[in-house]
């Protein structure tokens, strides 16, 4: 495989601290072929810029970008996730292709603009029209995320019951998923109509309320057959721990550990109630957990027990959820101001060095790569060249220093500091 460019920026971010005088060779499949002092002169040339490995958003519901602005008036008293719920059962109504074409493209532009090169879609938005359940929907995801240039993994989603054992309200028509054997069905055809290799597939089940258990433990094994990720809301609300709890005896995080394989192919989503000793036998049976810190406060579900999490630093990726506000440098930044704030203490998220902007990073990177199986996340040979800029000139990151200047960006910056964006070895933005 011949190389098609070389990249130097002044400062590239590598073995966890920005280093000066290394290039980048990307050769023509958009892979990294060489990293460091290389010999050859660079073909792009990226002055007063500072180069990153690619963010990697682990959990997004790209329509909810409709529902911004729509949900902040509470005249009818204090609202909370179920309210909100009712909010976006009342878009996903309004919603026609057309539309939810254009809000997938605003998401992931603005997903683009603050550096994220690759997203997890947990995508349970179907139908075009609930009565054919044509999956009509799940084809248009797929050709926006290609326009927009963004790598996507495609989390299909299981959706079959309106809670543990109650079947679907009208409202949820358009995320059915009538049985096993029709959703494996349009598994096989998403997997032919993916636009490779930027685009790649996963299982989801909803939630605990959403998946009969028979049909959560065949997902599972789907997804293991298949070599998938597999993810899943769990125990974002009380209120779903609570009717699990009544109903199946025991918590959702509990069930899944007597009843499914946990291994680095899981991801949880949330986690945000989740009790000590589950948390613990989840993380030791490599689990991960996926954060989101900005719609967790938005919907006012709690604050996840992070550093109980961050023992294995391995294991918290980051995402954007609702996407109420796309800025993945202030999710990084909440991921340790909200633990703050709970605990009363700073550096909750350092790393075993004590640097928090390092651990950071790696959450919004290399720990989301993991968590979606992808070849991505560092700046590594035989790793997607997904990468992204840092303007050094920027007003609020003036000051900086080698040994600053990650903390700077996550600490005193936010998206608007991006410049350039590469995915796969194909600039999509600033170019």
């Amino acid at each position: 495989m011949s190389v098609r460019q070389v990249i130097e920026a002044d400062w590239t971010w590598l073995d966890g601290r920005f280093q000066a005088g290394v290039r980048i060779a990307v050769d023509d499949a958009g892979r990294i072929a060489a990293v460091g002092p290389l010999p050859q002169p660079p073909t792009r040339r990226l002055k007063d810029r500072a180069l990153l490995p690619g963010f990697v958003n682990g959990h997004s519901h790209a329509f909810q970008r409709g529902l911004r602005g729509w949900t902040e008036n509470f005249a009818g008293g204090a609202g909370s996730f179920w309210t909100w719920r009712e909010a976006m059962y009342a878009l996903v109504q309004r919603l026609d292709r057309e539309r939810f074409h254009s809000l997938c493209r605003l998401a992931f532009d603005e997903m683009l603009a603050t550096g994220v090169t690759s997203v997890a879609e947990f995508h349970y938005l179907h139908h075009d029209d609930p009565l054919t359940r044509d999956f009509a929907l799940d084809r248009v995801l797929l050709e926006t995320a290609a326009e927009a240039g963004v790598r996507l993994v495609l989390l299909a989603t299981y959706y079959r019951t309106g809670g543990i054992g109650k079947p679907l309200v009208e409202l949820q028509r358009r995320f059915e998923t009538r049985s096993l054997d029709e959703f494996r069905r349009q598994l096989d055809r998403l997997a032919a109509q993916l636009d490779r290799p930027r685009q790649t597939l996963g299982i989801a089940a909803h939630s605990i309320r959403a998946v009969p258990p028979e049909d959560l433990i065949a997902l599972r094994r789907e997804a293991a057959a298949r070599g998938w990720p597999f993810h899943m809301h769990v125990e974002e609300q009380r209120q779903e721990v609570e009717e699990c709890s009544f109903v199946l005896g025991t918590t959702p995080l509990e069930w899944l550990l007597e009843h499914v394989e946990i291994g680095p192919r899981f991801t949880a989503i949330h986690a945000t109630h989740a009790s000590g000793d589950a948390l613990d036998r989840f993380l030791a049976a490599g689990g991960n957990i996926c954060l989101c810190p900005i719609t967790e406060a938005n919907l006012g579900d709690g604050m996840a027990d992070v550093p109980r999490m961050l023992e294995r630093p391995e294991a918290v990726c980051i995402g954007t959820d609702s996407n109420i506000r796309i800025d993945l440098p202030e999710e990084l930044r909440w991921l340790e101001y909200g633990q703050r704030l709970r605990l009363e203490r700073r550096g909750v998220c350092r790393g075993l060095s004590g640097d928090v902007a390092a651990q950071l990073l790696d959450c919004g990177t290399v720990n989301g790569a993991r968590a979606l199986g992808l070849d991505a996340g560092r700046i590594a040979v035989g790793l997607a060249a997904d990468l992204f800029t840092i303007d050094l000139t920027y007003p609020a990151l003036s000051g900086w220093t080698p040994q600053t200047l990650a903390a700077s960006f996550l600490c005193g910056g936010d998206g608007s500091v991006v410049r350039e964006v590469c995915v796969g070895g194909r600039w999509v933005l600033g170019v």
